[in-house]
């Protein structure tokens, strides 16, 4: 047996990995599933193309970024200690590299090197490692984009185009012998600059203003500006090609001289280790459990009292969709919320599936039938079920009143708030919170360094940090929001948890911790014993209001809502009785005795007597007018009360005039008559055109069946077991059929063409060779074109051949198929193996 040779292109790097190997690039890296790849070669093209390596390197940490940042400034290809030099230095930088620090990289970099490894990004023996030459592109220095370490071009790279002479001048002017030959000047100053001692010497003869010139420069950006007659220091360092010239005003200091003076490290401050996350308060688990489930069951009371406000129609959509600030602040009021916080629980209601637009022609926003369902749920589940569609919604409520990329602002409800990168973040800050023992609030500054450490290039600069541009031009995630979108949506996460119930006094609850780890039911088992139990009475009070000490029962609560007005909330809820309040009970069908049942049913103290005196009263008056459509009418018994109301001067507006004793008609519509009289303090009821009172009961407008929106995915999903064992499977018979070596059969027209050119046959060949398969159990290449026209190659066994079609073992699809011969465009034999 002979070595191994080692893979000279990324595609036989990744042809000699092992099947469990392949499938975690497919599943690191899911955008390269689609669609699947036809061979390893195809895979390899697509690993290197710009979308994806700019999407792989979004997702890397910031040490294995830092790994692939000292790659593409190293030599190609690099052995590892070339690259371990370029993250912990020479060791000669005056001890600002302490050796725990060193310790650290040494300890991590096969880790990080795994990574990029895994992900197709570095390919190659520890020897002789490679970046993937579009990931160098984009982490290389250059003038329009320079390199995330702060170094510039190497003096090859700097010096092209440079003429001999001037070569020749900066050889003598740092004591170099004289060449002529720009290739070995070249190398004479690169093995200057990386020479220590002959690099500490001529620093020493540099004079001192030269010094502060290279130390503004080391650390990046390496470019300067010069005048066209620089200064004696500039003039020094460009003699001696310590700045080396890239245009008519622009210096360079060269990666050489700027490694020396870093004492060879390619990163100011490496990050081998992730940040830990700071505690900034220990509290008792159990107090954070209470919290919580009292914030909890405000959550849901917010909710269904956000349906009820809706209930008969919420408010009109924008015509570019959304919900206009001035209703936005109407239901903040009615919610006593502040507007930001109003917008979280409208986009939680509708992200959940309980708001929808009614889809009519004056479309409005009104609860869905889906929300009666979910009321009727016991309270656990309805807790359960906002948490879930919270963690899985790309919607992000916090964005509203802001402005998009072309200076549109933001509306609740609005096209404009999906962002597909929230899930991720609210799942990983609570993952963050989850690491953390029972009962610690984390300190958010460090949870936002962590997140950072995790997605460098998404996560935005460090705190106080100047905004560095992405490497390579680079787009971070997050649209017009820039590369601290995901800072921002942590932020957000760390309110919303705490407003959801998810949080208690800054820590994770148990009831969360459940939900994220063991599903729905594990968090309603939880959650169950903290929250009260719904109550089937009230304190009636001789002040006209009743006392809900607790939650109510959904159906006291409906009809205590309609026949008292909510006049405080807190631990206990109190609604004050009125007589538009006991009007509205009227009208919507009750009778005087069906309230006074109620009432006496469901209280625990006595039923007062003012509150038995108005309902009668109130009641005693109810219906004595009629109005109808006439274009209106009012319609008495007692012409006495008639006379009152013609002569009252609140009635001019109405111009009323009498079409008989007992009834009155009017030019306004029914409506506004009706609103009217009960502002003059009348108790009037509507009536038909049959002459029957109409009932109007509360509000019971609902969309048409809406499911919730489906939240917009960050990219490919990633794939299950199933589907990456499917596709490791055809990309290994593809590239079997397109590698693998073909019998010769020089006197037919059998032999193959170029590679990934179907096999072309005579039809009398291709059934011989078919035949003698099936009869020997050996495996053929075929060309096959399908019913749509799709031509594709094959690697099969065939077993039957009969009435014209050819049933095989199909490699690719690991299944059993047949096949017509007349679409099979050739075969040809698979050579055995030397």
């Amino acid at each position: 047996m002979g070595t191994t040779t080692p893979p000279r292109t990324l595609a036989e790097a990744l042809r000699a990995r092992g099947d469990d190997s392949l499938a975690g690039l497919l599943r690191a890296r899911p955008d390269l599933l689609n669609p699947v790849p036809n061979d390893i070669t195809q895979l390899a093209t697509r690993a290197g193309t710009r979308a994806s390596v700019v999407r792989a390197l979004e997702h890397l940490d910031r040490f294995a970024l830092q790994t692939a940042e000292a790659l593409a400034v190293a030599p190609d290809p690099a052995p590892y200690e070339t690259l371990l030099s370029l993250l912990t230095g020479d060791g000669l930088d005056d001890g600002e590299q302490h050796d725990d620090a060193g310790a650290a990289i040494t300890a991590a970099l096969p880790g990080a090197l795994a990574t990029l490894r895994e992900q197709a990004l570095v390919w190659g023996e520890d020897d002789r490692l490679r970046l993937v030459r579009t990931a160098r592109e984009l982490l290389a220095p250059s003038p329009q984009h320079p390199s995330p370490t702060g170094l510039g071009p190497t003096v090859a790279e700097a010096t092209a185009g440079m003429s001999p002479g001037r070569l020749q001048e900066i050889l003598t002017a740092t004591g170099l012998p004289a060449t002529h030959d720009p290739v070995s000047a070249v190398a004479a100053l690169s093995a200057l600059f990386t020479d220590r001692t002959r690099m500490a010497e001529l620093l020493d003869s540099a004079p001192v203003e030269a010094l502060s010139v290279l130390d503004r420069l080391v650390w990046g950006p390496p470019y300067g500006e010069v005048t066209p007659n620089p200064t004696p220091p500039v003039k020094w360092l460009r003699d001696r090609g310590l700045l080396l010239p890239v245009s008519t005003r622009t210096v360079v200091l060269p990666r050489e001289a700027a490694l020396h003076l870093r004492a060879g490290r390619a990163h100011r401050v490496p990050e081998p280790v992730p940040p830990a996350v700071a505690a900034v308060a220990e509290r008792d688990p159990q107090a954070v459990d209470r919290a919580a489930a009292g914030q909890a069951f405000t959550a849901l009371a917010t909710v269904e009292e956000l349906l009820k406000l809706w209930n008969g129609g919420g408010p009109t959509i924008l015509r570019a969709g959304g919900l206009s600030v001035r209703e936005l602040k109407r239901t903040a009021t009615a919610l006593d919320v502040p507007e930001p916080i109003a917008a979280f629980w409208v986009e939680l209601a509708y992200g959940a599936g309980l708001l929808a637009s009614d889809g009519e022609t004056d479309e409005r926003y009104a609860p869905t039938p889906a929300s009666d369902e979910w009321l009727d749920l016991p309270a656990v589940d309805r807790w359960t079920h906002l948490a879930t569609a919270w963690l899985a919604a790309t919607r992000t409520p916090g964005l509203v009143g802001g402005q998009d990329a072309k200076g549109r602002a933001l509306s609740a409800l609005g096209p404009e708030l999906d962002r597909s990168a929230a899930p991720d973040v609210r799942r990983r800050v609570l993952a963050l919170f989850a690491g953390l023992p029972p009962g610690t609030a984390p300190d958010p500054e460090t949870l936002l360094r962590r997140l950072r450490w995790e997605r460098p290039l998404r996560g935005g600069p460090a705190p106080g940090a100047p905004a560095a541009p992405a490497p390579g031009g680079i787009t971070s995630g997050g649209g017009a929001e820039g590369t601290d979108l995901r800072s921002r949506l942590a932020l957000w996460t760390l309110n919303e948890a705490e407003l959801l119930g998810i949080t208690g006094r800054g820590a994770l609850s148990a009831q969360a911790r459940a939900l994220l780890e063991e599903g729905e039911k594990a968090a309603a088992v939880r959650l169950a014993p903290l929250l009260p139990e719904p109550l089937d009475h009230v304190l009636l009070q001789a002040d006209l209001t009743a006392v809900a000490p607790g939650p109510l029962e959904r159906p006291l609560a409906d009809m205590l809502s309609v026949l008292a007005d909510v006049e405080s909330k807190g631990g206990a809820t109190v609604y004050r009785f009125t007589p538009g309040s006991v009007r509205r009970a009227l009208d919507a069908g009750r009778a005087a005795t069906d309230l006074h049942a109620f009432l006496a049913a469901h209280s625990r103290t006595p039923v007062p007597q003012p509150l038995s005196y108005l309902i009668d009263d109130v009641a005693r008056r109810h219906g004595h007018l009629r109005i109808g459509a006439a274009s209106a009418y009012v319609r008495c018994d007692d012409e006495a009360v008639l006379n009152e109301i013609l002569a009252d001067r609140r009635s001019t507006g109405l111009r009323l005039r009498r079409l008989a004793p007992t009834v009155l008609a009017s030019q306004s519509d029914p409506g506004p008559l009706l609103e009217a009289l009960r502002d003059m303090g009348y108790a009037p009821a509507a009536e038909s055109a049959d002459g029957d009172v109409l009932i109007t009961r509360a509000g019971a407008r609902r969309t048409p069946p809406r499911t919730p929106p489906v939240p917009v995915p960050e990219g490919p999903p990633v794939p299950d077991d199933t589907l990456l064992g499917a596709a490791v499977r055809a990309i290994r018979a593809g590239d079997t059929a397109a590698t693998v070596a073909r019998k010769e059969t020089p006197d037919s027209p059998s032999s193959p063409g170029p590679s990934g050119a179907l096999p072309r046959t005579t039809p009398a060949e291709t059934l011989a060779t078919v035949q003698a398969a099936a009869m020997t159990g050996a495996t053929v290449w075929i060309g096959y074109v399908n019913a749509d026209g799709a031509a594709s190659q094959r690697v099969i066994a065939p077993v039957r051949v009969e009435g014209g079609f050819v049933t095989a073992y199909d490699h690719t699809a690991d299944e059993i198929r047949t096949y017509p011969l007349h679409r099979i465009t050739g075969v040809a034999e698979l050579a055995e193996e030397a």
